[in-house]
């Protein structure tokens, strides 16, 4: 069984909603992900935050095979990634 941080967890669960891409400053996050407001908010004040995983978590995450590169015909630095099996598996037991 794989031990992973809470970071490596929030990045797999975020993976595991979508395809992540990369941003600027070496982040990852959704395509076309922006800033949200709460649904409950009345007034829209609080915005939600973009979630995110940097390149060294997810680059942890890819050698433990709980990601994987969406098209292996494009460079790797700007290529998408997305969640294995093995990820979805391993969020399964440890939830």
């Amino acid at each position: 069984m794989i031990e992973l941080t809470p970071t490596q967890i929030r990045g797999l669960k975020l993976a595991k909603d979508g395809d992540l891409h990369p941003q600027p400053a070496k982040k990852w996050t959704h395509l076309n992900a922006e800033v949200t407001y709460s649904k409950t908010d009345r007034f829209k004040e609080r915005p939600q935050k973009i979630k995110f995983l940097t390149t060294t978590t997810l680059n942890e995450l890819t050698e433990f095979g709980l990601l994987e590169r969406c098209n292996t015909a494009d460079e790797a630095d700007q290529d998408s990634r997305r969640i294995t099996m093995a990820g979805k598996m391993w969020l399964l037991k440890t939830k």
